[in-house]
């Protein structure tokens, strides 16, 4: 998955069109995100016991993650995330790097 948690990302279709936020959980299996902010749902519960009453539960929904792109740390822009080896030395590590800076994603 090229979208970690904690990334900052835009959403680039659908009812939050242009809406920006951090990633909060990343479903593997579904392909799919959950953005602060974003896509937010309201559940209703019931009254459990005698005397409380009922809530609205506001929470935000999981976005499929083609719906979403990485905002460039640099250039504070939309960009498509890749990867580069890192810095020649003893460990060789594979880092992501935003395509429109050629900057690396902590």
């Amino acid at each position: 998955m090229k979208i970690k948690t904690g990334d900052n990302v835009k959403v680039i279709t659908g009812k939050d069109r242009g809406k920006t936020g951090k990633v909060l959980q990343v479903f593997v299996a579904t392909h799919k995100v959950v953005v602060e902010g974003v896509n937010i749902t309201v559940k209703n519960t019931r009254a459990r016991k005698q005397g409380e009453k009922g809530q609205k539960i506001e929470y935000p929904a999981p976005l499929d993650i083609s719906n979403v792109m990485l905002i460039d740390p640099q250039t504070n822009q939309p960009t498509r995330v890749g990867y580069r080896r890192s810095e020649p030395g003893s460990k060789v590590k594979k880092v992501r790097i935003a395509k429109k800076s050629q900057a690396v994603i902590e």
